[in-house]
């Protein structure tokens, strides 16, 4: 099973190299779109990540990003993440929740032993082994070396076979034609999309917005790092406090992690 999904991978990457550089540099653009003389979208200060790699640099499988969210501190009547994210992608609704682009929802988990119940953020998860990335057929859905799963929208072709793969329910299709969309967040009607751990924040030295509304006013549940460096804090919680993954049980390691589940 590894060995299929290894030589998969090393087909995909050779296929649609240039269309995936062609990608990364559109995003990395994008975020430094300039609003008006001498201001641009990355140049607002905000709390940093030290093992964001330089724009000009490329990305390195030395990082890998991910997420650790405390339940213990995630109150079920907040929803700060949410509302940043659509706020931060220009995510709306069209008042129809079964179809609705959703890149982070609150879920609600209850113990059939106890009875106890938590809700909890959930997004892609940016597995290390992403099935949405084995089975698409165009090679739109990728990994970058640092962990980040996304959807190059240019050679997506819209045929959901990721969606049926995802076992975390993570990934919207677009319906409609849309209308004011965010220059870092570039969506299509017609194609797939999912969390991109705000990879236009994250390459410019930023936290993504989910997790810097959680800090700013919601209960501080969401913490965001490198896992290969031993050194950040998030490695340090990961090492020292007992961590859940979602369906681990599927070998896919997923970038996000989480306490108290």
């Amino acid at each position: 099973m590894n060995m299929t999904r290894k030589n998969k991978d090393n087909r995909t990457s050779a296929d649609f190299n240039a269309s995936r550089r062609s990608f990364l540099g559109a995003m990395a653009t994008a975020a430094g779109v300039t609003l008006a003389p001498g201001v641009v979208l990355y140049g607002i200060a905000k709390p940093s990540i030290s093992s964001a790699k330089p724009l000009d640099a490329a990305v390195s499988n030395e990082v890998r990003w991910g997420m650790l969210i405390d339940l213990g501190r995630c109150d079920s009547g907040c929803d700060e993440c949410v509302s940043a994210c659509a706020k931060e992608n220009g995510l709306r609704g069209f008042d129809r929740p079964e179809t609705d682009a959703q890149w982070i929802r609150k879920v609600a988990v209850k113990d059939p032993q106890t009875g106890a119940s938590k809700s909890l953020p959930v997004m892609c998860q940016h597995c290390e082994n992403p099935p949405c990335v084995d089975v698409c057929p165009t090679g739109a859905s990728f990994k970058r070396a640092d962990g980040i799963v996304l959807v190059n929208k240019h050679t997506c072709i819209g045929c959901r076979y990721c969606m049926m793969a995802c076992p975390y329910k993570a990934r919207s299709f677009i319906h409609e034609t849309l209308e004011d969309q965010k220059a870092h967040a570039p969506r299509g009607k017609g194609t797939v999309e999912s969390c991109t751990l705000c990879v236009h924040r994250v390459d410019a030295d930023r936290l993504p917005a989910c997790v810097e509304a959680c800090s700013d006013s919601g209960g501080g549940a969401m913490l965001f790092g490198d896992l290969n460096d031993p050194g950040s804090e998030i490695s340090k919680r990961v090492a020292t406090y007992a961590s859940q993954q979602i369906r681990a049980d599927l070998g896919l390691n997923p970038g996000v992690r989480y306490r108290n589940l």
